[in-house]
């Protein structure tokens, strides 16, 4: 008699809002149906070693209990697997001792890369084994439909909005300013949504360099720009929202030059948790500010890690919701190898991880802002504060060069 069959469930790379809900969506709706679930601890290290996976069977109280929460309660892992570990260290025995018939991860950009390359390898090896990803960061950076958020996102967004709020009417109580980066590392979508739902007064996101190389002394250019608009409008506070992604497209020598020691995590990424940007930015525009004796003060403030573990707000509640549901619906259809994603008319639909991927590099290339699409050309033309051509006649009553810092010449625009 053959044993039940089961999914297995795996969570990789970062934490975000809406985790607990997807497992535990995906928990009820195949629990209902006569199926087994097995949650895997760790990620994809269970996958990849003899030993017994870290595993435990999700049951139905357990996921009416835990899916309205924050964080996540299958421990994650950024472990990511060499061709040797596929070759020498695949787990296929846990795939036959549990019968399992669909293995669920869910993850980011990193996560679906891995996830494809299972795929791929269960096929080559003639295993009757679904995969379906379900795309999960607080970056947004995954290719989905146009205006589909990855879950997590929203979430994210609105917590960072709320810290926004208050960093803000601390900058005009105080008359400071305050530099705020915001996580996002291969795209700034979380920065430009928070940093505009605050009104910031300059954002400063990688995607903005597509005209020119992108420097320190550029990002430190663009800060001063900024403050200087808002002294000719006798404004002596404001809010600069950057991106922790510009870090990332640095040169190695203007790294080197600003003193930022990176660590890399298993993904070969710089590991920018692990140093505070906000405060080299905000050291940097401090000592050019006294450079051009402009009597400014600047403050430091990172919102990053508060955002990722945060209860998930209704939009990824429901969201997630629908994503679980729609594994179980993609799998009954004998749909692997895929994506879940809910379309713009809220219609369940797989996206295929062969069709997103680079052909050179087998990887899910990231979808960044949109630098051209009415949002952000909209609040760069009515919200954000800089120097243009207009404002060097009374700009020069505080800098002697305020050319340097016109936004436009700074990007090339």
């Amino acid at each position: 008699m053959e044993k039940q069959p089961s999914v297995a469930v795996l969570c990789g790379g970062g934490p975000a809002p809406g985790i607990n809900t997807v497992v535990c969506t995906i928990t009820k709706t195949f629990i209902t149906k006569g199926y087994r679930v097995i949650g895997l601890h760790g990620g994809y290290t269970g996958l990849f070693c003899k030993e017994k996976c870290r595993q435990e069977d999700m049951d139905f109280d357990k996921a009416d209990m835990l899916f309205n929460r924050g964080g996540s309660y299958l421990r994650m892992s950024r472990f990511k697997p060499t061709d040797e570990d596929f070759e020498k260290r695949f787990n296929l025995d846990f795939f036959k001792e549990n019968n399992v018939k669909l293995l669920v991860t869910v993850g980011g950009d990193d996560t679906a890369s891995t996830a494809n390359r299972i795929s791929k390898f269960l096929v080559q090896k003639q295993y009757n084994i679904a995969n379906i990803h379900v795309p999960k960061t607080i970056d947004n950076d995954l290719p989905l439909p146009e205006g589909i958020p990855t879950f997590g996102y929203q979430s994210a967004k609105a917590q960072g909005t709320d810290l926004g709020r208050t960093v803000y009417e601390d900058a005009r109580t105080s008359e400071n300013w305050f530099i705020v980066t915001a996580m996002g590392r291969s795209a700034g979508h979380l920065a430009f949504g928070i940093g505009s739902s605050c009104h910031f007064p300059m954002i400063i996101i990688s995607e903005m360099f597509y005209k020119t190389q992108m420097t320190i002394d550029k990002i430190v250019s663009l800060c001063v720009s900024s403050i200087l608009k808002r002294q000719i409008r006798n404004i002596p506070y404001g809010c600069i929202m950057i991106s922790e992604g510009v870090f990332q497209s640095l040169s190695e020598e203007d790294v080197k030059n600003a003193g930022i020691a990176f660590t890399y995590d298993a993904h070969g990424h710089p590991e920018l948790g692990k140093i505070s940007k906000s405060h080299i930015i905000d050291h940097l525009v401090e000592k050019k500010m006294k450079e051009l004796g402009v009597n400014v003060k600047t403050r430091p403030v990172e919102v990053g890690y508060e955002v990722r573990c945060i209860t998930p707000k209704s939009f990824d509640l429901e969201y997630c919701s629908m994503l679980g549901m729609g594994v179980y619906e993609l799998y009954t259809k004998g749909v692997s190898g895929c994506m879940v994603c809910r379309d713009g008319n809220g219609k369940i639909i797989p996206l295929f991880l062969q069709d997103l991927q680079d052909p050179a590099t087998g990887k899910i290339p990231p979808r960044v802002v949109n630098m051209k699409s009415h949002e952000v050309q909209f609040y760069m033309k009515h919200i954000m504060d800089y120097i243009t051509e207009a404002d060097y006649e009374a700009a020069k009553a505080i800098v002697p060069n305020p050319e340097e810092f016109d936004f436009h010449k700074i990007l090339k625009f």
